[in-house]
């Protein structure tokens, strides 16, 4: 996961307008502008990435989708409330689809998502503590292959082509911190408002060899 910082008042207008006219209203009751807008702003306040996998999406041919980070079931109250709305791929079995109703104890919205996850040049991700390991196992991110290969060999390929596109070769040795906080830089920032596919776990991975 990437922390995703959302402000009250920075939601779509088209949101806004529709719940003053609908002060009884509920997201299941919006129409496509609204829900199409909030999915808009979401990609670029996520940089085009998965809130929870960190994979590309594109907001196209419905890989992905506007996601309730607590559940509309849970908390019925917040269903039209941007600051708990995320945009998810559409993947079977993993993110939104595998998070359904259950509760959330680590989210994107939080800073130690970035901290409490740990990824592996194998394409796993290990839980340091436990409402990570909760979260990846309701979020289906991929801690052993029983559970997620397809998304473990696809991080695993990701990150190796990230690594190596910017002069990183771990078979090499890692002892130059300043080429990798020179990486981690790099691929911190995005470029024409996108970051590359999986960068925060190569961050995160690159993080941790300099610690």
């Amino acid at each position: 996961m990437r922390k995703i910082t959302k402000v009250n008042g920075f939601e779509p207008q088209s949101l806004t307008q529709w719940k003053a006219r609908n002060p009884l209203g509920n997201y299941k009751d919006l129409t496509h502008v609204e829900r199409q807008d909030i999915r808009i702003k979401c990609l670029k306040d996520q940089y085009y990435l998965c809130a929870y996998c960190c994979q590309s999406i594109s907001g196209i041919n419905n890989d992905c989708m506007n996601e309730h980070v607590e559940s509309r079931q849970l908390v019925p109250n917040r269903s039209l409330d941007f600051t708990n709305i995320v945009v998810s791929c559409t993947t079977l079995n993993q993110c939104d689809n595998s998070h359904d109703s259950m509760p959330l104890s680590l989210t994107p919205f939080m800073a130690e998502c970035e901290t409490e996850l740990e990824f592996k040049l194998s394409g796993r991700v290990v839980g340091k503590t436990q409402q990570a390991v909760d979260a990846i196992q309701v979020l289906n991110l991929g801690d052993t292959e029983q559970n997620n290969r397809n998304l473990i060999e696809k991080r695993k390929q990701f990150v190796a082509s990230i690594l190596l596109t910017n002069g990183v070769d771990p078979s090499d040795g890692l002892e130059d911190n300043e080429l990798i906080e020179m990486v981690i830089n790099d691929i911190s920032n995005p470029v024409n408002g996108k970051l590359e596919s999986f960068s925060p776990a190569v961050v995160n991975i690159l993080k941790a060899w300099i610690a």
